[in-house]
């Protein structure tokens, strides 16, 4: 993979405690916004529940249509934490005790604390790659395109910086957002004329209710700031012919 091409990543959330609502998802943004930094695109993200046949089945999918797959949660020590097995399913490859996983884990723990329930994080596809965890001691692993995070938001973070040598991404992703004191339906038809005529800018537009107003912000994206900048000038043409006001967030 070389930089300018464009690369893309799908973002695979497993956990039924995430699906019930019990618990927020955070890593949704820690990720993109970390994928985003580095060149990486993130395409689609997928919540399912921990059931084997839907985790094989997705990541089959997604690891196909995607240039990277980050999955999170269900490689800890319960019995719902299924997805190191799923994913050996996934690749056809034998599920096995990770022999560096292990020392890793024998280490970390005091005597007698490494046991049964926590020697099921050891077990892992066939020469998986560890990702290593400077938090809690038990690492994620990668097989081909798909990287396996914990789904502890905090672990996970900390585990993003050792991941960068090994996602090769594009040209970071630049973005400038506008906000602006209107509702959507008043800039809808200047905000598509100016889209067509920059294509390679992606535009969005995002209310949002403060101090007590409601505003509109329009996101630009891409890989070239000249680009973002001459998309800027244009919408600000079109907001100062409107006496739209411009608001600080």
């Amino acid at each position: 993979m070389v930089k300018n091409t464009k690369v893309n990543a799908a973002i695979l959330i497993i956990g039924n405690e995430i699906l019930s609502g019990r618990t927020q998802d955070t890593n949704t943004s820690t990720l993109a916004t970390w994928l985003n930094s580095i060149g990486v695109k993130v395409n689609e993200v997928r919540v399912i529940p921990d059931i084997e046949k839907t985790i094989v089945e997705t990541l089959n999918i997604l690891r196909n249509e995607n240039n990277y797959v980050f999955t999170t949660g269900g490689i800890g020590p319960t019995h719902d934490d299924i997805t190191a097995q799923s994913v050996s399913k996934a690749f056809g490859i034998k599920y096995e005790i990770h022999k560096e996983a292990f020392k890793i884990l024998e280490a970390y723990y005091k005597p007698g604390e490494f046991n049964e329930g926590r020697q099921k994080m050891v077990w892992m596809p066939e020469n998986a790659k560890l990702i290593l965890n400077p938090t809690s001691g038990a690492p994620g692993f990668s097989v081909e395109n798909v990287f396996c995070l914990p789904g502890v938001p905090s672990i996970l973070k900390s585990m993003l910086g050792g991941l960068k040598n090994r996602i090769v991404g594009g040209q970071p992703i630049l973005s400038l957002t506008i906000s602006l004191r209107t509702v959507e339906s008043e800039i809808a038809d200047s905000l598509t004329k100016v889209q067509d005529q920059n294509k390679a800018v992606e535009i969005g537009s995002y209310p949002f209710f403060h101090a007590g107003k409601l505003g509109v912000s329009i996101v630009l994206r891409s890989e070239n700031q000249n680009k973002i900048d001459n998309c800027s000038s244009q919408i600000l043409k079109f907001i100062k012919e409107k006496k739209i006001e411009v608001v600080d967030r």
